[in-house]
C-alpha cells in the first residue's frame, strides 16, 4: 500500500481518475511534466489500479479508466477531503462541496465502526501486528523524492498537507508508527530503519504542520518524544481506509498485517462511513461533487 500510494503524484492521479478523468489531456492541468504523467499512468496500469482503453486507432489514443481497485479508493479520498477542510485553513484553493444524493444535503462524513456502529476515533483502536506484519515488512524498501514542503500550499489542486503526510512512502511510515504508539526519535529510528536525517526531517515537518508536537520525555529531560496532537489524532480516517484497503488488497499468506480491535465493543474494527445528515451509510456512487467550476459530478466509485 505505501509503494502505490506512498507517492504524491499517484494518489493524485488517483483522485483526477475517480473524479472523471480519462484522457491524457484531462491530467495535463496538474504540475507535472508530461514525461514524469505518462510514467506514472503506466506504473498505475502495471500496478492494476488503472486500465487503458483504445478509443481512437489513427492516430493513437487510449483512455485511463479506473479499476475496481482503484474505485474502492473512494473513502480514502472522502476522508482526506474531510480532514483538509476541517484543519487546514491556509488553502490557497477552496475544496469543492460535497452532496449526498440519499439525502440531497451537503454532508461531513463520520467513521464508524462497521460491527457496533458506534462513531470511532483513533483512540478507541487497539492495535497490534498480525501474522503477515511486523516492521521489516511494513515500511518501505525504496525512498520517493519529496516534491513538497509543509508550506507549498499554493500548488494547485492539491492537498498540501496531506500530500506532506501521505505522499511520501518514508513519512506515511513515520506516521503510520506515530498511530502504533513509537514516540521516541531513536524507536523512530530503530523501527524504520531509516536514516537520522530523513527521520529528523520528516518530524520537523509534522511538528511545522501541527500534526505532531515535542515534548520532553517524563523521565529523561535529555530526551524528546514526539506526540499526535488532536489534528494528528483527526487523520485516522484516512489512515484506517487506507489500511482497510490494503488489507482487502494484499492479505499475506500467513493472514493479516495488522490487527485492530474496537475497545468500546471489543470487536475485530471494520471502517465505514456514515452521513452526518441522515446518518445512512456513504457510498461513493451516492456523493455528488460540485467544483467551484459549476461543474457537477460524482465519484467514479463502487458502491
Amino acid at each position: 500500500m505505501l509503494a502505490l500510494l506512498g507517492d504524491e503524484w499517484s494518489l493524485l492521479l488517483v483522485r483526477e481518475s475517480l473524479l472523471g478523468a480519462t484522457k491524457f489531456s484531462d491530467f495535463t492541468h496538474l504540475p507535472i511534466s508530461n514525461a514524469v504523467l505518462t510514467a506514472r499512468l503506466q506504473s498505475l496500469v502495471r500496478d492494476g489500479l488503472l486500465y487503458r482503453q483504445i478509443y481512437q486507432q489513427q492516430p493513437l489514443r487510449a483512455a485511463y479508466l479506473p479499476t475496481a481497485e482503484c474505485r474502492q479508493l473512494w473513502t480514502v479520498l472522502i476522508s482526506i477531503w474531510q480532514w483538509e477542510r476541517t484543519w487546514v485553513h491556509d488553502r490557497s484553493d477552496e475544496l469543492p462541496l460535497m452532496r449526498h444524493r440519499t439525502c440531497g444535503q451537503d454532508f461531513a462524513p463520520i467513521l464508524i465502526c462497521a460491527h457496533c456502529r458506534a462513531p470511532t476515533e483513533a483512540l478507541d483502536i487497539d492495535a497490534r501486528w498480525g501474522p503477515s506484519g511486523g516492521w521489516p515488512r511494513s515500511v518501505p524498501r525504496a525512498t520517493t523524492r519529496k516534491r513538497l514542503r509543509a508550506t507549498d500550499n499554493d500548488q494547485p489542486g492539491m492537498f498540501p498537507q496531506t500530500m506532506a503526510i501521505f505522499g511520501n512512502r518514508w513519512s506515511a511510515a513515520i506516521i503510520g508508527a506515530a498511530f502504533l504508539g513509537t514516540r521516541r526519535f531513536s524507536d523512530f529510528q530503530t523501527r524504520l530503519k531509516a536514516p537520522p536525517t530523513l527521520i529528523a526531517g520528516r518530524l520537523k515537518v509534522f511538528c511545522d504542520i501541527g500534526i505532531l508536537q515535542a515534548a520532553a520525555h517524563p523521565k529523561r529531560a535529555d530526551w524528546s518524544e514526539y506526540h499526535l496532537t488532536p489534528k494528528g489524532l483527526a487523520f485516522y480516517p484516512v489512515v484506517a481506509f487506507a489500511i482497510h484497503w490494503a488489507l482487502t488488497h494484499y492479505r499475506g499468506g500467513e493472514g493479516p498485517a495488522l490487527l485492530q480491535t474496537h475497545r468500546p465493543c471489543d470487536h475485530s474494527f471494520g471502517p465505514l462511513l456514515i452521513c452526518d445528515q441522515c446518518t445512512q451509510p456513504l457510498a461513493g456512487s451516492s456523493i455528488q461533487v460540485e467544483p467551484r467550476r459549476g461543474e457537477v459530478t460524482g465519484l467514479a466509485a463502487d458502491t
